[in-house]
């Protein structure tokens, strides 16, 4: 579904973003992309969803150019942006206005995450917490039912039992035809939730693993007696590369 070959990108001339960055990314999968604050998780993001131009290489999605931003492509993937406007509408008015850009778009599927995030579709969009806001736009994005499902950051602004929802409902929505990429620096919201992560660092993809191979091979290794998401992170960063030459070694590093 999404090749990326080659990708160059920087904001300032002599400090890149990425440097000949490649990745794979196939539905079916829920993917948690990870990094430090400033690594590009979000300009990455929003290269595949074709907001952000490469000063080299290419991002496809579904075999079309993602910077061509063309209908076929954006009817069929949903981007949510860490930031977020809203404008002044209740959910259902902002259905009526929006839901039409997507063909495949549930009505009954929007009200039905309204209700377990246990936001009010009467209520006016801009008078709602930031919280608030993000679990309608959310439910949004669930109920366009797109084969491309973009999240970035999106369990910010959430209290605990929402963020249990959330991964409840991004679990059921699931299914072989739907590819979901998730960023959030907060680690331990994404454990039981993602089946392969990603970990952006030093301008490049150094960790692409099915997170059941990771633990298997972690545990194998008897450096880990456990899998925590959070504590992986953290050692893929920061240990000089031995938890990678141990990922490697196994044959799962990209």
């Amino acid at each position: 579904m999404i090749q990326i070959d080659q990708l160059d990108f920087w904001y300032k001339k002599g400090r890149p973003v990425f440097q000949n960055l490649s990745l794979s990314l196939h539905p079916g999968h829920i993917y948690g992309l990870l990094g430090k604050n400033g690594s590009g998780k979000s300009t990455l993001l929003k290269s595949i969803a074709g907001l952000a131009f490469p000063a080299r290489g290419k991002c496809m999605v579904n075999g079309i150019p993602s910077v061509r931003r063309s209908v076929s492509l954006l009817e069929d993937l949903y981007f949510l942006p860490e930031e977020i406007y809203v404008p002044r509408l209740t959910p259902a008015q902002f259905l009526r206005n929006t839901a039409s850009f997507y063909p495949r778009f549930s009505i009954a599927d929007f009200y039905s995450h309204l209700r377990v995030l246990d936001v009010d579709p009467a209520e006016v969009m801009s008078s709602l917490s930031f919280g608030e806001q993000k679990k309608v736009m959310i439910a949004f994005g669930l109920a366009t039912n797109t084969s491309l499902l973009i999240l970035d950051e999106p369990t910010n602004g959430l209290d605990i039992p929402s963020k249990v929802q959330f991964r409840k409902l991004i679990a059921s929505g699931l299914d072989e035809k739907r590819c979901v990429i998730i960023s959030t620096h907060q680690v331990r919201d994404l454990d039981s939730l993602i089946d392969t992560i990603l970990i952006l660092d030093n301008h490049r993809i150094v960790v692409n693993q099915p997170m059941d191979e990771l633990t298997e091979k972690l545990l194998q290794s008897g450096k880990y007696p456990k899998m925590d998401l959070e504590l992986f992170f953290n050692a893929a960063t920061t240990d000089g590369g031995q938890l990678l030459a141990l990922l490697v070694k196994g044959g799962g590093h990209e």
